[in-house]
């Protein structure tokens, strides 16, 4: 029975408190005068949290340090001049689908998703370079003005990405990489729903660095387990590497956004499943029961005839016939359009499930040789990863912490192969899940100088790998409640749609003022101006889009009325009316779009007599 307090609070500490769950690296441990550790503010890490700009004020405290923290932390903070602009050619089902996908440096990338996702992403995975010596990691340097000497000494990538490689030799080895994951880290939590768990992948390099680095950005007590896994079977032999000690295991580190009751789900159970069907009275689930019968899941026994029916080529069943036969006599297989289905029952499969271990088995994790062996299936062998992570892995992961009907947000922001994506497709078709991925992976040149690819940049395999999985999943066999969404939405990060007027009075002519009456870029499109306005107003970038003519005019419907859009010019009176009537929630225009000065001036009035409630924009 817990004790009355019989004191006041103590409103420090509660104040203290608060501020730990904005700012969990602000807080510290100091002795009272009694020499009792209470919490404690660094007021000088608070300082930086709340600046744009490098705060000078070194303490001595246990923390963790490095140098070029605080610059770091500057990078999290510091606002950039960028957004979001559409890609439809490389896209799948651009405007239906709910899947994004984001081609860019991914501190820019979060930077610009924190007005749209704030608390909304339910899980974060990650497979972050792993700082072997021979990767590229980020080098977040925003002061530079010009890429000029960048670009001479190959720290860009082909779209002026910042990529630098980071050789063991380095002086700065451990912080060099530590200054890359703190700004990404920072806004990646605020990213987290208050229930949001972040995955990480990591060797035993960084693993140490890792765990410190997300204590001090989560808070200690968020850090909450480290998984390992199995990564690699077959031993390294090769030279002098056969007489030091194999590595074989990868971790995974697991870190909550803040403490909840039910972070987690059950594995393989039925608790958190929905059970769409009924058989008098008792409800149950339909999954596929064939599988692939090619490569190494070949078994000729396996392909036999049940009734009527045999599997179609390339496909067999799961079980022996023997099985088979049996789960179709008792009624646990049922056809649907020709194709059979198992039944799962609520009440046979609620009671069973099993636990989140911290290690995992070849079952629930497989390895990277068997991923990479599937991405070679669906690529071919030249695309220059050596090590890619199994599908079976993240579907673990994902299954663990996301529910299926609930429409959880995975955001993935280092995508690599794309094996995130590939792995909540097949889950939900599995179980109808409506679970959406956000992956965003920079345009890095694809391996080293002189190597072997046919592809050029990684997020062209990332994109290519997510085009070709979706097609095998959906030619595969399906829950038939699944919405069969193996889309996504390609963005890519660019420079705003507006000219940057800098010109001094004493600078400018008239000309130059003409020229700059309408601030639109040239070349820019009515999309880029609509996913500007999106970001800008923190709109959901998934959100299902259609366009039609009204009164000669294009105009955007953003989940209907969630907002309407038109980017033309001659906007007249009437226009605005007809689309004032729809009583949507946001309306923009362009600034300069209006037939006339008059129709700009009313445009207020009129939605203020029809549609009080709309936010009316301009840009």
């Amino acid at each position: 029975m817990d004790k009355l307090k019989m004191h006041s609070p103590d409103l420090t500490q509660d104040n203290i408190a608060k501020i730990r769950e904005l700012f969990p690296s602000c807080v510290t441990e100091a002795a009272d005068e009694n020499g009792k550790l209470r919490l404690a503010i660094d007021f000088d890490q608070l300082r930086q949290e709340l600046s744009d700009s490098i705060v000078d004020g070194p303490q001595e405290r246990y923390n963790l340090n490095w140098p070029g923290k605080r610059e770091a932390l500057t990078n999290a903070n510091s606002p950039i001049a960028k957004t979001l602009r559409p890609v439809r050619e490389e896209s799948v089902d651009f405007d239906t689908t709910q899947n994004l996908f984001i081609e860019g440096d991914n501190l820019e990338a979060l930077k610009l998703l924190q007005e749209t996702y704030l608390g909304k992403v339910k899980m974060i995975y990650i497979d972050p370079p792993y700082n072997t010596g021979n990767d590229f990691i980020y080098n977040d340097d925003f002061k530079e003005n010009t890429t000029d000497y960048l670009r001479k000494s190959n720290q860009l990538g082909t779209n002026d990405e910042r990529l630098v490689a980071n050789p063991s030799s380095n002086g700065r080895f451990h912080s060099d990489w530590l200054s890359m994951m703190y700004p990404r880290l920072k806004l990646a939590r605020n990213l987290l729903c208050d229930d949001g768990i972040l995955f990480i992948s990591i060797s035993d390099v960084e693993q140490a660095n890792l765990r410190k680095v997300c204590e001090d950005v989560f808070g200690f007590d968020n850090v909450i387990a480290q998984i390992t896994w199995k990564a690699r079977v077959k031993p390294v032999n090769i030279g002098e590497a056969k007489y030091r000690p194999q590595r074989e295991i990868e971790y995974v580190l697991v870190v909550q956004k803040t403490p909840a009751p039910r972070t987690f789900y059950p594995l393989l159970t039925g608790g958190q499943r929905s059970y769409p069907h009924d058989d008098n009275g008792r409800k149950y689930r339909l999954t596929t029961i064939l599988k692939s019968n090619r490569g190494a899941n070949h078994r000729s026994t396996m392909s036999f005839s049940l009734g009527d029916y045999a599997p179609p080529e390339g496909q067999r069943w799961q079980a022996g016939e023997e099985v088979i036969k049996h789960l179709y006599s008792d009624g646990y297989i049922e056809f649907r359009d020709g194709v059979p289905f198992k039944r799962y029952y609520e009440d046979e499969e609620g009671a069973e499930h099993d636990p989140f271990y911290c290690f995992m088995d070849g079952d629930l994790s497989s390895t990277s040789e068997a991923g990479k062996n599937h991405l070679n299936e669906i690529l071919g062998s030249n695309h220059n990863f050596d090590t890619v992570k199994p599908v079976q892995l993240l579907r673990t992961l994902i299954q663990s912490c996301t529910s299926p009907t609930e429409g959880h947000i995975v955001l993935d922001f280092f995508a690599g192969s794309g094996t995130t994506a590939e792995a909540l497709i097949g889950l939900n078709a599995e179980d109808a899940g409506r679970r959406r991925f956000l992956l965003v992976q920079i345009a890095e040149p694809n391996g080293l100088k002189g190597s072997k690819s046919d592809y050029d940049i990684v997020s062209d395999i990332t994109k290519e790998r997510i085009r070709r999985a979706g097609k095998r999943i959906l030619a595969g066999n399906f829950s038939p409640e699944w919405n069969k969404d193996i889309g996504f939405r390609s963005l890519k990060i660019d420079t705003p749609n507006m000219v940057d007027v800098q010109n001094t009075p004493d600078a400018t002519n008239q000309a130059d003022l003409l020229a700059n009456v309408d601030s639109i870029k040239q070349g820019r499109t009515s999309e880029d101006l609509l996913f500007q306005v999106l970001v800008d107003w923190g709109v959901d970038l998934a959100l299902p889009i259609r366009s039609e003519t009204v009164q000669g005019k294009r105009v955007f419907f953003v989940d209907e009325n969630a907002l309407v859009a038109c980017f033309d010019t001659g906007v007249t009176e009437e226009l605005v009316t007809e689309l004032a009537a729809h009583e949507p929630l946001r309306v923009v225009f362009r600034d300069t779009g209006f037939a006339s000065d008059a129709v700009k001036i009313n445009v207020q009035q009129i939605f203020k007599q029809l549609s009080p409630m709309t936010d009316v924009k301009a840009i």
